[in-house]
């Protein structure tokens, strides 16, 4: 049924112009958005339910002005000559500030230019359009994030140690610093899933098992900190950021080459945001469920049967300086891109070109031609991070589309 629904959302999907449509607010405030969670460094676990609640407050506030489509929370608009590009200016302004309220100056003043923008000029938007709009999305905003405090994320859950047995999770760093990170998203409520559960993936190979002995030569030769292979490196090195602000950026590279609507553009940042926020929490319902140990784990301690290397190394480390604090089973950045690159396909098309650039190697940007060209080089690069077994990635990509699939066929229709 699923299947169906998203084959007849590509059939009816919206024919979108290539001339570029300057001066959008949602563009201007997703932009304001990533620039907001890096400037607070951000985990990239919490970005995306924060990116979630960005994107859904600019949907709604637009949408229930414009009228296109089913709203995700509050009601639509009621009242009459409200200005919709104030509305996404003020919903993305609210939430962003109490989010991050520390940013509250530097977010208000962006907020007055942006109103500026929009109130001269060839079609401005009149005094009390805007004024109209900029209470609509505020009310918007704060009425999603009053709806998505209950949702789980706090108060948080008591500290998560794993404990030591073969295959299980442990912290891979001493200290305080040493516990899973963020357990209560394997228990958080989903924006549209119907569960955390509701799609999760099969448990990890066993310790037994050939795929697993392939996974683990091929993570300890090419993810080892002692590799020459430059190349790999870099890989690694460009896609170890937030995620989320990745596929936020590469869609903003898309919509830079087309001529969308208002409203067209806030559904597209909708369902990317809400996806890549509810195949987090997918995400993690699955790794604590099956509590698999990190590579660098795995290397200093044993040596599965099939295995190329004779014995454990103790003095192995992974190249990238830190291995993430939760269990490894699947990849989290692997779940949350296969999610944002399905959604995006079924808009635009897989074959579509793109540019990305990376706050971790800062200057370097990457052309591709295709979503899944992009998908494929994270699951090397997790791989060749020393992070990740291959399995992990891959069916971390397929509970992302599973996750997408679902949303697109039953949110903001």
């Amino acid at each position: 049924m699923i299947a169906r629904i998203v084959s007849m959302a590509l059939m009816t999907a919206l024919l979108l112009p290539s001339k570029a449509l300057a001066g959008d607010p949602v563009l201007d405030w997703i932009k304001i958005m990533n620039d907001t969670v890096l400037a607070a460094a951000t985990t990239p676990l919490v970005t995306s339910r924060n990116t979630g609640l960005v994107g859904a407050a600019i949907f709604d506030a637009v949408n229930g002005i414009e009228k296109r489509y089913d709203p995700l929370i509050v009601d639509k608009y009621t009242g009459t000559h409200a200005s919709a590009r104030a509305g996404a200016i003020e919903a993305a302004h609210t939430m962003l500030v109490a989010l991050y309220p520390a940013s509250k100056a530097g977010l208000d003043a962006k907020r007055d230019a942006s109103i500026a923008a929009i109130s001269s000029g060839p079609g401005a938007d009149s005094a009390r359009e805007i004024a109209a709009g900029s209470d609509y999305g505020a009310q918007v905003a704060n009425a999603i994030f009053t709806a998505r405090s209950t949702d789980g994320f706090a108060p948080a859950p008591p500290s998560f140690r794993g404990f030591e047995a073969d295959g299980v999770w442990r912290p891979t760093t001493p200290g305080p610093a040493g516990y899973g990170a963020g357990p209560q998203f394997a228990t958080m409520t989903p924006w549209v899933l119907i569960r955390a559960s509701q799609f999760r993936i099969a448990p990890p190979n066993a310790l037994t098992s050939a795929q697993y002995a392939a996974d683990y030569d091929e993570t300890r030769r090419d993810g080892s900190s002692t590799g020459t292979d430059t190349a790999k490196q870099n890989v690694a090195t460009f896609w170890n950021g937030n995620t989320s602000l990745f596929w936020n950026r590469i869609a903003l590279d898309v919509l830079g080459n087309r001529s969308l609507s208002l409203v067209e553009t806030a559904h597209v940042f909708g369902l990317l945001n809400l996806a890549m926020a509810d195949a987090a929490i997918a995400c993690w319902d699955s790794k604590y469920r099956y509590q698999l140990w990190r590579p660098v784990t795995a290397v200093n301690l044993s040596v599965p049967a099939g295995s190329l290397y004779g014995s454990a190394d103790p003095t192995w480390k992974q190249f990238l300086p830190v291995t993430p604090a939760h269990p490894e089973y699947p990849s989290g950045h692997s779940t949350v891109s296969g999610a944002a690159a399905r959604v995006l396909s079924v808009i635009f098309g897989d074959n579509t070109g793109f540019s990305i650039d990376s706050e971790t190697m800062p200057g370097t940007l990457k052309q591709f031609s295709a979503f899944s060209d992009a998908l494929h080089e994270i699951h090397n690069a997790r791989v060749w991070g020393g992070i990740h077994w291959r399995t992990a990635c891959l069916r971390g990509s397929q509970l992302g589309e599973d996750v997408a699939n679902w949303v697109i066929a039953n949110a903001m229709k």
